[in-house]
């Protein structure tokens, strides 16, 4: 997908303010079942079509509206994914900016997931 320069300029801002992770790692504290909160922020019908195991949807339209009553300790790890990285990178840039201490980007999102043939649901 060709994303606007703008659109990238914003994403490459927001990444410089955040913690990145990478599937392999979410993978990991999943498999150890570590507690932690895995977010998807993709559309509903992203969602639909799959989405890793042990994740809650919350889509980027609306997580900001509905964070604190899903995930009410800000001091709590969250880890967001999209389909590539950068819609859940402008989302942890948000959830930071709303008092969230813990908030981390799956770089490489949905696509990276399941180029590593990764589980799903």
């Amino acid at each position: 997908m060709m994303h606007s320069p703008a659109f990238l300029k914003l994403v490459d801002e927001a990444k410089r303010r955040i913690t990145q992770t990478t599937p392999k790692h979410v993978k990991a504290k999943l498999e150890k079942k570590e507690q932690f909160r895995l977010i998807d922020v993709r559309e509903a019908s992203e969602w639909r079509n799959g989405h890793i195991k042990g994740a809650i949807h919350l889509s980027k339209g609306i997580i900001e509206r509905d964070i604190e009553k899903t995930v009410p300790d800000k001091s709590a790890e969250v880890i967001l994914y999209c389909g590539g990285g950068y819609r859940s990178a402008l989302v942890a840039d948000n959830l930071q900016k709303m008092g969230y201490a813990n908030v981390v980007s799956m770089s490489g999102g949905w696509r990276k997931w399941i180029a590593l043939d990764y589980p799903t649901k």
